[in-house]
């Protein structure tokens, strides 16, 4: 009988954790998997880190498509990124990121981009709201390893 309580109480911890809630990202996270998706071409989970705002109220479908349309359009390619600590504020994030990509209008040369990124809180979790290239006399406040010495 014990058995069966220990067998009953077991399985329903592991029923529980199953459908948990995953942990909800750190800013810095959600940067990573966003910028990961992004290079993969995984834009159905991208859509899942971005804010409504940036969704422009489209529903996954049509927001997916476009941002493959864009992206092929564009011949982008994302080599490497490197997510640097962000600056949190209530329920805004700023998070630094340096970029290896080329593109056949913006970046044909495949510099490197110094981005910021400004992500929300919507529903408990942080979004991706905006994307900025960040110019060349703000690289050292956001970057401070890349000033010069």
């Amino acid at each position: 009988m014990r058995r069966c309580r220990w067998l009953a109480v077991a399985l329903v911890v592991l029923v529980s954790s199953a459908f948990a809630a995953p942990a909800a990202m750190s800013p810095e996270d959600t940067i990573r998997r966003y910028l990961r998706d992004t290079k993969e071409g995984n834009f159905d989970d991208a859509y899942d880190l971005v804010s409504k705002a940036m969704r422009r109220g489209e529903d996954k479908e049509v927001w997916v498509k476009e941002q493959k349309a864009g992206m092929a359009f564009a011949e982008v390619k994302v080599f490497e990124f490197h997510v640097q600590p962000g600056k949190i504020d209530g329920d805004t994030a700023r998070v630094p990121n340096v970029l290896s990509s080329q593109d056949r209008f913006v970046n044909q040369l495949g510099l490197t981009e110094y981005e910021l990124y400004t992500l929300v809180k919507e529903d408990g979790r942080w979004k991706v709201d905006q994307q900025t290239i960040v110019e060349p006399p703000d690289v050292p406040k956001w970057f401070p390893d890349a000033a010069p010495k």
